[in-house]
């Protein structure tokens, strides 16, 4: 394989046993790779994905000067259960198709990605382990479940469960969406358009922080008001199947890295276990993975340092090539976490 190849590939790991009870039939984990797993086997990096967010999005973290460098490092994208690349409701047949696909977790998505790890790159040593949003959450989980694995974490724009204001935002989009008379219950014959631009739109306004409007950074996304913003935003979730939002955005709400048989809710235990190298990086106007919630849960993490991304660009400062200034510290926190884990 090429050091410069991003490789698309499937883990097809058959029925996979869910934290609820359930089983997800013949699941499969897509995931993109690039570099090589040395000798050693100590040189992996994960990039787990985000809500809404295909692999490729994580693209910009990686090469390109980026001490993420795949000549270095065998660095893999797990995408989520649920989002459209692994299975999803849009992609899976039979019952489980659509709205009969079952509900996942953090727990379930780690789980399966630790069967890739043991199964594709021989139970590699984890050098670091990185993610926005909900790809944070989902290194936190490995951070609390495999810390003899994972030797160091990385997580932006995101805390280690979904806290109760950020659950009610959430039941704001999904009420945008499923009050579309189209949608039917997830049983649409068409997908239900209205829904998914109203989804669009209201998710749009808490993404950004009340500073980026008024200060109109949006011009430097190249748009030339925030009418054009939100017909974007209008256009990019016209392109998602609503099933698959409605499933991730269940995986987020129920978000809770102690909500498995390993900790059985206990919060404090699963935050202390984090004791490798950590970096919490919450957005300083991060209207719904709040700096004060991720603070307070890094001061429970032995290992962590909380440095905020001081940025007017609320969520959306802590995803990879989004907003530069804050993306270079990303980057350079990146750094210092693969030098310790290397020591």
């Amino acid at each position: 394989m090429a050091a410069n190849q991003w490789l698309v590939e499937d883990f097809e790991a058959g029925d996979l046993a869910l934290s609820s009870g359930g089983t997800l039939e013949a699941a499969r984990l897509r995931y993109h790779r690039i570099g090589q797993l040395n000798a050693p086997k100590d040189n992996l990096i994960l990039l787990p994905t985000y809500y809404g967010g295909a692999a490729r999005g994580n693209y910009p973290w990686v090469g390109n000067g980026s001490p993420l460098d795949p000549r270095r490092y065998c660095i893999v994208i797990p995408s989520l259960l649920g989002a459209g690349e692994s299975s999803s409701p849009s992609n899976t047949t039979g019952a489980q198709a659509g709205p009969g696909f079952p509900s996942v977790s953090l727990y379930d998505n780690v789980m399966l990605q630790k069967q890739l790890i043991e199964q594709v790159f021989d139970n590699a040593s984890i050098a670091l382990v990185m993610g926005w949003s909900m790809g944070g959450m989902q290194a936190l989980q490995w951070g609390c479940l495999f810390p003899q694995q994972v030797r160091s974490v990385l997580a932006t724009c995101c805390t280690a469960r979904c806290y109760p204001h950020n659950r009610v935002f959430l039941e704001g989009v999904k009420a945008a969406l499923t009050c579309d008379q189209a949608f039917e219950d997830g049983r649409y014959r068409a997908p239900p358009a209205r829904g998914l631009r109203a989804f669009g739109r209201v998710y749009a306004g808490w993404a950004y922080s009340q500073a980026f409007f008024r200060r109109e950074l949006w011009r430097e996304l190249g748009f030339d008001s925030v009418d054009t913003l939100l017909a974007f935003w209008e256009q990019d979730h016209l392109g998602q199947d609503a099933n698959d939002l409605l499933t991730a955005l269940g995986t987020w709400q129920r978000g809770d890295i102690s909500d498995n048989p390993v900790f059985r809710g206990d919060y404090q235990a699963a935050l202390a276990a984090i004791t490798m190298p950590a970096r919490l990086m919450p957005g300083t106007t991060d209207l719904y993975f709040t700096e004060e919630d991720a603070t307070a849960d890094g001061r429970r993490m032995p290992g962590a340092r909380v440095q905020p991304l001081q940025s007017d660009w609320g969520h959306i400062a802590g995803g990879a090539g989004r907003e530069q200034i804050s993306h270079n510290r990303i980057l350079s926190e990146a750094e210092a976490l693969l030098k310790e884990a290397a020591s």
